[in-house]
């Protein structure tokens, strides 16, 4: 499934246009977003926890020139997987 097909049942559930489907889930992305970048979680119940981790500065060799490369240290998204969700998938 794709943004193109979670639209198309955005749009079968809630009526309306695709236009304002599609405006319905880039809010829930952007919202998402804007909270991960702050620093904040986001948790949706029986569905699972998305959260901003910090990941530690390391070095890293280049598989091509095998030179080791300095990465810097970086925020990067993390989701935890609800009890629900993991029980519906099995």
């Amino acid at each position: 499934m794709n943004k193109a097909s979670l639209v198309e049942k955005v749009h079968e559930m809630l009526g309306g246009t695709k236009t304002q489907a599609e405006q319905v889930v880039d809010g829930i992305f952007d919202t998402i977003t804007k909270a991960l970048k702050k620093g904040d979680e986001v948790s949706i119940s029986g569905f699972g926890i998305f959260s901003a981790k910090l990941r530690a500065a390391r070095t890293a060799r280049n598989p091509r020139t095998g030179e080791t490369v300095k990465v810097a240290a970086q925020k990067v998204p993390k989701f935890r997987a609800a009890k629900a969700l993991k029980d519906a998938v099995k």
